[in-house]
């Protein structure tokens, strides 16, 4: 359940989904409002201040995608989109848009769920705290030291800003362009064999079984997550 109050507006243009959504995340406790298309999305934002957004990218004004980049650009509330797209390009283009996580239609309750709590627990928990934990593995920013079960793992420099930049997002997919920009820059950005090995030698690093990952899980064609299950953020 949520906390008491906690506020989710609605963006989707088909009222049989409006409708659904509604009611499953009333009996979940949230205040749900409600838009049709993307300038219904702005003003429900400025007028609600929902603490979670949930959006369709096929709206009839203008498209999801530019719902997103308008609202990044003076909010960091989580969006999380619905779609029945699945072609990669649409996922990339809405998380390098500053969507938080990417699901298609049709979605399982359950599953949406947990991925809300994720996401609103990630902004929560998004300070300048020198430590980042998840699960057993821990980063201490002050002191560029990373452990998993108390034991400290030696990184290399670009292991650890890959780390450090995956954590900072936890339960956020990081897509293979961002991470190669922010880590090696803008002329790296079509480098992905440099991303997989780095990726490769970190989970060596830091998995009980690299070849079936607990902590950096695939989107495949897409980028790279931080497994990050509700109530594993610290």
């Amino acid at each position: 359940m949520t906390e008491a109050g906690q506020r989710v507006l609605v963006v989707d243009d088909e009222t049989s989904i409006r409708r659904y959504l509604r009611t499953a995340l009333s009996a979940q406790g949230f205040s749900v409002y409600e838009a049709a298309n993307g300038e219904e999305a702005i003003a429900g934002v400025l007028a609600h201040h929902p603490d979670i957004i949930i959006l369709d990218l096929g709206l009839p004004d203008f498209d999801g995608i530019e719902v997103t980049r308008r609202l990044r650009e003076w909010s960091q509330t989580p969006i999380i989109i619905l779609s029945v797209r699945e072609a990669e390009n649409d996922k990339i283009a809405a998380l390098d848009a500053g969507a938080d996580d990417y699901l298609t239609k049709p979605f399982g309750t359950g599953e949406l769920m947990a991925r809300m709590r994720v996401a609103m627990r990630r902004l929560t928990n998004t300070t300048d705290a020198p430590v980042l934990k998840v699960n057993n593995l821990q980063m201490d920013l002050s002191r560029r030291q990373v452990t998993v079960n108390d034991d400290q793992i030696s990184l290399t420099p670009t292991e650890y800003d890959i780390l450090r930049l995956l954590l900072q997002n936890a339960g956020k997919v990081i897509t293979h362009r961002h991470l190669l920009t922010q880590i090696w820059g803008t002329a790296y950005e079509s480098e992905m064999h440099m991303l997989r090995v780095n990726i490769s030698n970190l989970r060596r690093k830091i998995e009980p079984d690299p070849s079936r990952p607990t902590y950096i899980h695939t989107e495949p064609g897409v980028g790279y997550r931080l497994r990050a299950d509700d109530g594993d953020i610290k």
